[in-house]
């Protein structure tokens, strides 16, 4: 008998992947943005313009905008909610995580560093999708080396 008192993960998870693709965060072009990058994954049409406006090293602000599936799009707005406030090597290093769970590691997969991005962990079961996941995450690593 299955207990159904207790949301299976699953279903928590693609809740938390469709809320931030039907409600991104920091959607829209950014005034005063330091440094953008347009990246797209042709393979299926997804694309990305990320603004990012760094400080002393900062991500100050950061926000999109693109258009694509629920996969890029979600973990497109994850990610900005982790970068915002964060410094450019936090990023970064929260990004490798992020590739690490893409690639199928399970530690990666636990670190609470990814927040809401951990939702994304099943995509890695599904090669053709993990380009669409790390479109936004590939963006950012681009526009760290511009400025």
């Amino acid at each position: 008998m299955i207990d159904r008192s207790t949301p299976d993960l699953g279903d928590l998870f693609q809740d938390i992947i469709l809320e931030h693709y039907k409600r991104p965060r920091n959607k829209g072009a950014l005034e005063g943005a330091t440094v953008d990058i347009r990246m797209n994954n042709p393979t299926c049409g997804d694309e990305v313009h990320l603004y990012l406006r760094v400080e002393d090293g900062v991500v100050r602000d950061v926000a999109f905008e693109g258009e694509g599936c629920s996969i890029s799009q979600s973990s497109i707005s994850m990610m900005t909610q982790i970068l915002k406030g964060q410094p450019v090597a936090e990023g970064l290093r929260v990004g490798e995580l992020f590739k690490d769970m893409m690639h199928g590691d399970p530690d990666a997969a636990k670190s609470k560093d990814l927040k809401d991005a951990r939702a994304l962990q099943g995509v890695s079961q599904f090669p053709t999708r993990v380009k669409c996941a790390l479109l936004g995450w590939n963006a950012f690593e681009e526009a760290a080396k511009k400025g």
